[in-house]
């Protein structure tokens, strides 16, 4: 394979987009993490509502068409088909500009019935403050779709890292003098604090997609001069966007469906539970309702419960987040092989997507399981006894969440883009029935949250794998992807179970968690080259991959 050729592959724009994303969830560490602690949890919960409802509008608006628009662009782009792609990226275009313009009215003008819905009526200010937010990412979207197609996925990764560094900033510049400088009660200061903090998402949106803009106009001449074939019509590339959108979207959609359903039982339940059980209200709770701003008891009560999981839900995304760089690259990859009838070669990229994919999402998992308890403690400052089980449950289900996201990749870039969406439509009910029962037991409570997205998680991913083995020529084998991480990855959370308590009795929960965490890595790095995890098949797909392989004498 020549070096040209290996740039265009499938682990070359995955690591552009791997590594941006790295840099992404850092800056969103710094971000969240002092956000958490600048934030009651309370006010969290607005946060984190409007989050909600805003990624149900993002999802009905770009889950399925980036991912259209990347699969149609590479195929057009195999096969020579340049004036195609223009079509194609002129169309989606248009398609994502009044997506966007209809999904912002959507939350400017029906902010406050969204915020009822969701239980949570005081987050109708974050709820309106994030809507120039999904105008500007639907835009950014065709853009994105459209360098992806292409396997270029800087422009991707460096808008990324612009969005999440302007977040970042204005966020929290905002968020801390709106609490410092807006006068009032201090529960309406920190709800409008909430919301300060979301402007911030907004205004890094708007940045972002500056420079996208700035990027493709500076770019207009390295894509070259008009080709010639004939490109289809503009409705006959829509239907075919649309084909291949909808039961992407619908996937998507039924899982932003389903958090925003889950969210709003789940914060159902701890409020009946407070009403029915009136003696557990705190004075303080009582108190707080007499500030301007203040809410009745019962929700104030039941929002502090669900902010510490949502506290931990912002750890637990984080290796979700990872997969993104393997879930955009392996579409285009794998439709690539499949337009030049390559189906070993889409084979291939397929196993080792899944495998890449364990050798990160499984180490991480682990380590939020051994160390659910002491991390929340360091970031967040929650009592480990009440958040560490939830954070550990969180961790395993982490798992099956970043497995389920490659394994819809997989199943989309074959053209098997409604089996996703069964297997998440599944998932979803059996998560929020669990959830039901478990959190509306007075004896549970919010413990039963993490119970159930493990379950529907794990169920979505079974029959993800399920689905693969029998429906894709050549399926992956799962004991050669699985086997060596699981076992390095359960004896790193063991090593880093063990380090954290031994250091912390001496020096603290901090030091020993830090140490914890280091002493995981290091023994995880030693056993995957003690192992042989990674194959050399798996590195002549990354760039530099055969230097790679010599250096770690991997044969």
């Amino acid at each position: 394979m020549s070096e040209s050729q290996k740039k265009s592959t499938f682990f070359g724009g995955a690591a552009i987009l791997a590594v941006g994303s790295i840099i992404v969830k850092l800056i969103g560490a710094v971000y969240k993490i002092p956000l958490g602690r600048i934030l009651s949890e309370e006010a969290y919960v607005d946060f984190n509502t409007s989050y909600n409802i805003y990624n149900f509008f993002l999802t009905i608006s770009t889950a399925g068409l980036p991912v259209a628009l990347s699969k149609t662009i590479s195929e057009a782009n195999t096969l020579g088909r340049q004036n195609q792609v223009r079509r194609v990226f002129s169309v989606a275009l248009r398609t994502f500009l009044l997506l966007g313009l209809v999904s912002f009215l959507a939350m400017s003008v029906f902010g406050q019935p969204l915020a009822n819905f969701m239980e949570d009526e005081s987050a109708v200010y974050c709820v309106r403050a994030l809507s120039p937010s999904v105008l500007c990412v639907c835009v950014m979207a065709a853009f994105r779709g459209y360098y992806q197609g292409h396997s270029n996925m800087v422009p991707t990764a460096v808008s990324q890292i612009i969005e999440a560094t302007c977040k970042m900033v204005f966020g929290l510049a905002l968020a801390y003098a709106v609490l410092m400088l807006l006068p009032g009660e201090p529960s309406y200061r920190q709800r409008m604090s909430a919301t300060g903090a979301i402007a911030g998402v907004s205004i890094g949106s708007v940045i972002a997609l500056l420079y996208m803009l700035v990027h493709f106009l500076k770019d207009r001449g390295a894509r070259g001069a008009k080709g010639a074939d004939t490109p289809d019509g503009d409705g006959a590339i829509l239907s075919r966007l649309l084909k291949l959108a909808i039961p992407i979207t619908l996937g998507s959609a039924a899982i932003s469906i389903v958090t925003i359903i889950d969210s709003k039982v789940v914060l159902s339940l701890l409020k009946q539970m407070y009403t029915d059980m009136p003696e557990l209200i705190t004075p303080e709770a009582v108190a707080q309702q007499l500030d301007k701003g203040g809410v009745e008891p019962v929700l104030y009560m039941a929002q502090g419960l669900k902010g510490i999981y949502d506290k931990c839900m912002a750890i637990y995304n984080l290796p979700s987040q990872l997969m993104v760089a393997i879930t955009a690259s392996v579409i285009p990859a794998v439709s690539a092989c499949l337009a030049r009838r390559d189906k070993p070669g889409a084979s291939r990229i397929s196993e080792s997507a899944l495998r890449i994919g364990a050798l990160l999402f499984l180490p991480m998992g682990f380590g939020l399981f051994a160390l659910g308890g002491p991390i929340v403690q360091m970031l967040f400052k929650l009592d480990p006894v009440s958040a560490g089980p939830i954070m550990s449950e969180l961790g395993l289900a982490s798992i099956f969440v970043c497995l389920m996201l490659i394994c819809n990749s997989i199943l989309q870039a074959h053209g098997l883009v409604n089996l996703p969406m069964l297997t998440v439509v599944v998932g979803g009910v059996i998560k929020i029935l669990v959830n039901y029962v478990l959190v509306g037991n007075y004896d549970i409570n919010i413990k039963g949250a993490p119970i159930g997205t493990l379950v529907c998680f794990a169920a979505a991913s079974a029959m993800d794998l399920f689905f693969i083995y029998r429906a894709i020529p050549h399926p992956p084998k799962y004991s050669r992807v699985f086997l060596k991480p699981l076992a390095a990855s359960a004896l790193m959370g063991l090593a880093a179970w063990g380090c954290h308590g031994l250091v912390s009795r001496f020096l603290g929960n901090s030091i020993g968690t830090l140490a914890g965490i280091l002493a995981g890595m290091v023994v995880y790095v030693i056993l995957i080259l003690a192992l042989r995890a990674i194959s050399p098949d798996d590195l002549a797909l990354m760039p530099k991959g055969d230097k790679i392989a010599r250096l770690l004498h991997i044969q």
